[in-house]
């Protein structure tokens, strides 16, 4: 998997942008690509979701981590290909998705193009409760605006960590009984969740 591309903005077009690494062009899918604008020329880090299909291999980019993991969790929900989760990204912000999931809020996510109310149902039902874990979105109450949002640990890092632990043989529960004390290390590597986890694990 291509993780982030870092290299010089070359180019913007409506659907992308293309960086130049090391001698090669990388044409990188966009939400918002006229988001890097201002970015023209210089180097820039784009985190990437390298999409694999028979007959094509594309490359997602997001400005922030937190932006992709939520990405990845969203191709999940059944009928929802890349460009529908592309565009509830380009329509909405981290928070105000995760909190419309957790409030079950069925007029804010068939705001979304082509999202209708069966898909916002399968939506609510796939990622209910998997995503405050990840996002630390807290206070579902009121409006999407008056929800805090706050975030520590690398998202992204940490989903890696958690899926590592997973595969190592620790339950869902027990991930999630020491997913608080993993946030608080801010500037950890994926790497360093995992063994920061292990250690916690040794420690119950």
């Amino acid at each position: 998997m291509i993780a982030y591309i870092k290299g010089k903005l070359e180019l913007i077009n409506e659907q992308a942008v293309v960086v130049e690494a090391n001698g090669v062009g990388y044409e990188i899918i966009c939400a918002n690509p006229f988001a890097f604008q201002d970015n023209i020329g210089e180097n820039v880090l784009i985190y990437t979701y390298h999409h694999v299909r028979e007959d094509a291999q594309i490359l997602y980019g997001f400005k922030k981590s937190e932006e992709k993991v939520l990405f990845s969790k969203i191709l999940n929900v059944s009928g929802i290909g890349p460009k529908g989760a592309l565009s509830i990204l380009g329509t909405s912000d981290v928070q105000g998705f995760v909190v419309a999931i957790e409030e079950e809020d069925e007029k804010f996510l068939t705001s979304f193009p082509g999202v209708g109310k069966k898909t916002a149902r399968q939506m609510i039902l796939d990622l209910k409760g998997k995503l405050p874990v990840l996002f630390n979105v807290t206070n579902f109450e009121g409006s999407n605006e008056q929800n805090l949002f706050k975030q520590d640990a690398n998202p992204q890092a940490l989903e890696e960590a958690s899926e590592a632990l997973k595969s190592l043989g620790y339950s869902d529960r027990e991930i999630k009984s020491i997913l608080p004390a993993l946030k608080k290390e801010t500037d950890a590597n994926a790497d360093e969740l995992i063994r920061k986890g292990l250690a916690l694990m040794m420690q119950k």
